[in-house]
């Protein structure tokens, strides 16, 4: 579970609850989450939701910065790398197993049981941001997220080369208003 400090932190980065976090995979160097873990089952109401997205990236110096990077075509520009270079494709293919072992291995046999009993256990089978297949690039915030929390995802790898810096400059460390009514706006 996410320390009461790290949630307060989370869900103001966020504006919202984080739902099924259970820790933090990697922190800026002003001792903020930047990544999360997520939990792959969780309750929402009466019913339990599969939830895809293993690692989320929580810092939002880094969550503008990718959408910017979204913006100007990066998805596309990355599916075409994939699509041309047959050792990055497997490089890829492996990330995404390995996020997909490690989000199962997330799961306690009765969770596990109850899956396989409602027929949704084949939820279980999506890669890195939900993907079905590593063919193609989707939400290079995750990805990013992936390679910050484990370093094995080239995507994000390649994410985090072409961004200026992975931290807010230290004159305006965003999460310093956390607690306060200082919102971090959409933007450095």
């Amino acid at each position: 579970m996410l320390a009461p400090r790290d949630r307060a932190t989370v869900a103001w980065q966020l504006g919202r609850p984080p739902v099924a976090a259970i820790g933090v995979a990697r922190r800026c160097p002003y001792g903020y989450p930047q990544v999360v873990v997520t939990h792959p089952l969780h309750r929402d109401g009466e019913r339990f939701v599969v939830f895809p997205t293993l690692f989320w990236l929580s810092c939002p110096f880094l969550c503008a910065t990718v959408a910017r990077l979204e913006s100007a075509g990066g998805v596309k520009r990355f599916e075409a790398r994939l699509a041309r270079d047959p050792g990055l494709a497997a490089r890829y293919r492996a990330a995404h197993d390995a996020y997909r072992d490690e989000r199962r291995a997330l799961l306690s046999r009765e969770e596990l049981d109850f899956l396989r009993n409602a027929g949704a256990l084949d939820r279980l089978e999506t890669g890195i941001a939900g993907l079905a297949g590593p063919r193609g690039v989707k939400c290079l915030h995750a990805h990013l997220a992936h390679f910050l929390a484990r370093g094995e995802n080239p995507i994000g790898e390649a994410v985090a080369t072409e961004l200026v810096q992975l931290f807010c400059p230290a004159e305006r460390v965003w999460c310093a208003g956390v607690g306060g009514d200082d919102r971090p706006c959409c933007a450095p």
